[in-house]
């Protein structure tokens, strides 16, 4: 039978309790990191679910408009009071229509600019969201996009153009543009020109003379 002298099991002891020390240290630096990584150096939270605080005046935007986004950019404008531009990469739409609409009138409310950045897209709910800036411009290769709206009724999909003008289906689409600044011959124009230039299963890609006979920036 070998005997294994006392020194020995200290020895393999102390190893092994630093492994442990080692092992808890990186498991706690990693859970710091994961917690930590949406708060800047001041400690203060800089990640809004799909907004992203880059300065005291400025904030990025990337995703799908959700239930939660209205209340997460009012949580960043409680904490971030001086906040003018949203910079927005990629928003193609919302899961949400009424979260959408009330983050629009936030944004509009508080008379926060929206630009697309370089080779951004926005396009459906989200073009409605950059129509709610109070002054709108585009970067390079950016893109704008609108779609026809479309309900489902009684298992059939009818979209916004088989509607009659006068129907009452349209009127919150125009009342919007209106209350985001458009005339109300601009909104109507505007209103009518996205739900013929694609059907409800495509997106239209505005063209610059689109843009500029629309008025869409300012």
């Amino acid at each position: 039978m070998i005997k294994i002298s006392s020194e020995f099991h200290v020895s393999i002891k102390r190893k092994f309790n630093h492994m442990k020390r080692v092992t808890v240290v990186m498991a706690l630096s990693a859970l710091f990191a994961f917690f930590g990584c949406d708060k800047g150096d001041d400690g203060l939270k800089t990640k809004f679910g799909i907004f992203t605080v880059k300065d005291a005046e400025t904030v990025s935007m990337n995703g799908t408009i959700d239930k939660n986004s209205h209340k997460d950019f009012t949580d960043l404008l409680n904490q971030y009071q001086s906040i003018k531009r949203v910079e927005i990469q990629e928003c193609e739409g919302a899961s949400d229509t009424e979260s959408s609409r009330r983050l629009s009138f936030l944004v509009h409310g508080n008379k926060i600019n929206t630009h697309i950045l370089d080779n951004g897209s926005v396009a459906v709910e989200g073009t409605d969201f950059f129509l709610a800036g109070n002054k709108r411009t585009m970067g390079k290769n950016a893109k704008l996009g609108v779609q026809c709206w479309s309900i489902e009724s009684h298992g059939e999909i009818k979209p916004a153009t088989s509607f009659n003008l006068n129907h009452a289906n349209h009127k919150p689409y125009m009342n919007y543009y209106i209350q985001v600044g458009f005339s109300t011959q601009e909104a109507k124009g505007f209103y009518l020109f996205t739900i013929n230039a694609a059907n409800y299963k495509e997106i239209h890609w505005m063209t610059n003379k689109e843009i500029e006979q629309y008025h869409i920036l300012k």
